[in-house]
Parts: C-alpha cells; structure tokens; sequence
C-alpha cells in the first residue's frame, strides 16, 4: 500500500493515532504529519509530541479542531479542501468522527464533492471488543452513556433486548453508576468487561457480571474506559411469572413507571398487561 501521493485536487486524510502505545501508530500517519497541507489537530501540542515521537516534522499549518471550536473551523477547512488543500485530521487517540471530532468535517467535504479517506489505526472499540471474551459477531457502539441518571436509565431500557454485544464509553468517575444502572437495567448477571488503559502499561482487562464490576468500580478507576456488555439472551423474554416480575421490578429500579413496566414487557412477552400485573401481585404477596 503507497503512501502520500501528489494531487492538485483535495482531499481529507482521517488518520488513527494510538490510544497509549505509540509504536502502534501506523506507518503513514508519519509521512501524512510530513506531507499534509493543514493539519486538524483536537490536541495541538499533544500532536507535536507525537510527531516528535515517531521523528517527523510536521511541514503543514497546524490549528486546532475539538469540540469547542468544530462548528466554527468546519466551514474554514472545507473551504481549504475545495481549494485543493490536503487536510489531515487526528484527534487524541484512535480514529477521529469516533465519538471524538471528525463528522462535520467530512460531512462537508462529502457534501463539497472533496475526497475523503483513511488511514487504519488504532481502536478503542475493537481492542476492546477483540479481549472481551464477548461474542463479536455482531455488536453495536453507543459511545458514550447520558450523563444524567434519568436519560442514561431510559436509554438502557432501549438496549436491554438488544441481542448484540454492547460497546460503551465511560468516563472514570461515571464507571460505578453507569455500571450500577447498567445491572439494574439490563441484568444483575449479563456479563459485561471492563477495560482500562488499553495498551497502556496499567493495561486491565476486568471479566464478570455487571453487578460485581459495579462493585468493582465502587471504591473509584482510572483511566480511559470502554466497556463491553453481552446482549440480550432470548430466556429474558420467558414468559413465567417469575420472569414477568424481575424484568417489571428491574424497569421500575431503573425510574420507570410501573404501568409503564407492565405494558412494555407484556408487549415484548406477547402476553396480556393483567399477566404481567398478576405476576407482580404474585411476586410481592
């Protein structure tokens, strides 16, 4: 595969950078650094610590591109890319658009006609998926959860059916209550991984159910944080009252109105809401 190749037409490069080790870079984003007409950086001087780093001087405009100021640049480089610049854009770590800045950029260089490629790097989602032990067949990313407990629990009860594997992004002093929310939510025993500092040297990888990686995560965690989640297992949907009763008690842990409880799961049992709601009388009597 080439590397940088000469064009009077522009072009936008989303290059990967690593997400801790920084021999994983990938060879090109060196000769991109070196090649490029404007580099889009979220992080300006943690980018010339990382041109450093791998040797190469940086031989295009540098600005900065975080989520501060995307709104405003974006219509600035696209304008350069119609013109016939070369951009390359990197974010922190891993592949910009990736719940990091990059989407409206080439959003607009789409829209303008301009090329858009990549060059392959590191990340965080399929690292993490890859030393899950979750199956990962088929899986979903929801970046990262709501802040606020009442929108983050409603947006769970969207997923607690979903069968794909689940991929999230936490910050460190969230991890306890998404991980709580997420037990409450989805199930005490799903089975779910924490990882921390991917590549990194305090690189860990922690197994188990989502009610004991809640407890896990309780004391506090650091680092940067993606989270795996096992989906759905068909047995949820079992119609015993029994059954009926844990997942209208779980929806009503999580916030939810009972009424509310007891209609969705009666629809998502295929059976009546008066056999849901005598399987809760049964359950609390």
């Amino acid at each position: 595969m080439g590397g940088v190749t000469g064009t009077d037409e522009g072009v936008l490069v989303l290059a990967g950078t690593p997400i801790g080790e920084v021999g994983d870079a990938p060879p090109r984003l060196a000769a991109e650094l070196a090649e490029a007409d404007v580099v889009a950086a979220e992080d300006t001087r943690r980018l010339r610590r990382l041109a450093s780093t791998l040797g190469v001087t940086v031989g295009g405009r540098v600005v900065s591109y975080f989520e501060g100021n995307e709104a405003a640049r974006t219509p600035e480089l696209a304008d350069e890319l119609a013109g016939g610049a070369r951009v390359l854009l990197v974010t922190d770590a891993g592949m910009p658009s990736v719940s990091d800045p990059g989407y409206r950029l080439v959003a607009a260089a789409v829209e303008r006609g301009v090329r858009v490629t990549a060059v392959p790097g590191p990340s965080a989602v399929l690292t993490a998926l890859a030393v899950s032990g979750l199956p990962v067949d088929r899986f979903c990313f929801e970046g990262f959860p709501p802040r606020k407990p009442g929108e983050r629990s409603a947006r769970l009860r969207e997923l607690a059916d979903e069968r794909r594997t689940l991929v999230f992004f936490e910050s460190p002093h969230r991890l306890a209550a998404s991980l709580t929310a997420m037990a409450e939510t989805l199930g005490a025993e799903r089975r779910a991984a924490v990882c921390r500092e991917l590549t990194k040297t305090y690189e860990e990888v922690r197994r188990g159910r989502l009610d004991e990686l809640a407890r896990w995560a309780e004391p506090g965690v650091r680092g940067e944080i993606t989270v795996v989640v096992a989906g759905a297992e068909p047995a949820r949907r079992s119609a015993e009252p029994a059954a009926l009763a844990e997942r209208v008690a779980a929806r009503e842990a999580a916030g939810q109105r009972r009424k509310e409880a007891i209609a969705e799961v009666a629809r998502e049992a295929g059976v009546p809401k008066r056999t849901v709601f005598d399987a809760v009388v049964a359950a609390k009597s």
